[in-house]
């Protein structure tokens, strides 16, 4: 039982402006020290990206981490009083509010107080008994392989959503460190918004801005999106959502004849196996693998652990880092106020980990970070160092700051040890024991995983 809970003339003076900041930002990453020689042991960087979980739902009670602080109580206007964090062992939550007005009401002017109230105002029906789940958070015994990826490689408990909003803008984030509305489609049509258009059939390419993929191709660097049983379409409704598969949507990507290197994920556990990785994967889940509620969370680990174990089955994981998080935080209670890096952003904190041959053992980053940190990895592994600046790139927009050269965002370089041995892999059953509560009949985690068994190889 879940316990009760007690005109011209602008344009010229916004360019103005972006190049004044953009400039600085360029003047400080001249300043900055060449990243550690140590990061080119690093051939491939592998982004896998979950949905909607926030930190404290996942690691709240995480020994060592920034967890969820004693004597918490939210108002809980509905049922009166307060309520305080409770565990929850249930395998599937609430779609609680979660995009950019509910952040708002969530943060709450930095009180972190609104999560209940908010839920309450937009989930419960008048007359009926309602208890969101906002407040409720997970044992690592529910969870066993991510606690244990976080026991042996490295958890970062100060990870935050780049943009405060929904999926459509913290992926748009993952890719191009920006999320703008465009009027065309020229760069420089594009503002900042947490409420982009979507990508449609009538629309198809709305993303007019510049993303990661026009600068790896430029420096000849290979990239590959995948997509959990491909993208979702009229025969394919199973398929990947278009709120997680942003780049058909970018206009550079059509240009540059990328659009083939988007691919289904069928195609990545063959390259895995066969040591043929590109220098930079994303990868993104269908509903059912993606922890996006009402979605189980075994199943979604079980996806996520196949997919790290075959990586370290293969030829490239010494050579390998690997990037798992959230893309937001699915309207669940975090009590870390984000910090403000400009008019977007940060969101709410969300769990992030760090796997890798040469990653440090059992250590807890305490970082500031964001999906920029890992466009700045990327550019300082592949790039020499280069951003998606408009004062650099060689493809303006009008984007106002250049993420990845934030003063105070952090450098995953500080989670490895590149004078360590490289490690060994660590091979977790994707559907071990757990703690989780199914509420109602679901189907084998192997069942499902099963589609992809002839190139994932676990029983």
């Amino acid at each position: 039982m879940r316990p009760r809970r007690t005109s011209a003339a602008f344009a010229l003076a916004l360019a103005a402006t972006m190049a004044v900041s953009v400039a600085a930002q360029a003047r400080e990453q001249s300043r900055s020290s060449v990243p550690h020689g140590g990061i080119h042991k690093i051939k491939h960087v592998v982004v896998i990206m979950q949905e909607n979980r926030s930190f404290d739902s996942y690691f709240g009670t995480f020994p060592g981490a920034d967890g969820i602080p004693k004597g918490v109580c939210l108002p809980d206007p509905r049922n009166g009083g307060c309520a305080s964090p409770w565990a929850d062992h249930h395998d599937s939550n609430g779609n609680d509010p979660h995009s950019q007005f509910p952040f708002r009401a969530d943060v709450n002017g930095g009180k972190m107080n609104g999560f209940l109230a908010e839920a309450e105002q937009k989930l419960c029906r008048p007359g009926r008994t309602c208890h969101p789940d906002v407040m409720g958070h997970h044992a690592g015994s529910d969870m066993p392989n991510y606690w244990a990826y976080a026991k042996n490689f490295v958890l970062q408990d100060h990870m935050f959503e780049a943009p405060g909003s929904w999926s459509l803008p913290a992926h748009l984030y993952e890719v191009s460190g920006w999320s703008a509305r465009c009027g065309t489609s020229a760069p420089m049509s594009c503002t900042s918004s947490g409420q982009p258009r979507e990508r449609s059939p009538s629309r198809p390419t709305p993303f007019a801005w510049t993303d990661l993929t026009w600068l790896l191709h430029r420096h000849h660097v290979s990239w590959s999106f995948y997509l959990d049983h491909g993208a979702v379409s009229g025969s394919n409704p199973g398929g990947v959502s278009v709120h997680w598969n942003p780049l058909p949507g970018f206009t550079d990507v059509h240009e540059d004849g990328q659009l083939g290197s988007v691919r289904p994920l069928s195609v990545f556990f063959r390259q895995a196996g066969g040591g043929t990785l590109p220098k930079v994967s994303w990868i993104s889940p269908d509903f059912r693998d993606s922890e996006h509620a009402p979605a189980l969370v075994s199943t979604g680990q079980a996806y996520v652990t196949r997919v790290i174990n075959a990586i370290m089955r293969g030829p490239d994981w010494k050579s390998t880092a690997i990037f798992l998080s959230w893309d937001d935080w699915g309207g669940l209670y975090d009590h870390v106020v984000p910090p403000r890096v400009d008019q977007l952003g940060y969101g709410i904190r969300v769990p992030a980990l760090v796997i890798s041959a040469y990653a440090r053992h059992g250590f807890i980053d305490h970082q500031r970070l964001s999906s920029d940190a890992y466009l700045k990895f990327i550019e300082d592994d592949f790039m020499g160092g280069a951003r998606l600046s408009p004062a650099t790139d060689g493809r303006p927009d009008r984007r106002p700051d250049v993420r990845e050269s934030a003063a105070k965002l952090g450098s995953i370089i500080a989670d490895f040890n590149f004078s360590q041995a490289p490690r060994r892999p660590l091979i977790l059953n994707p559907c071990p024991a757990n703690t989780t509560l199914i509420p109602r009949p679901a189907p084998n985690c192997v069942d499902h995983i099963a589609l992809h068994t002839s190139t994932w190889g676990d029983s």
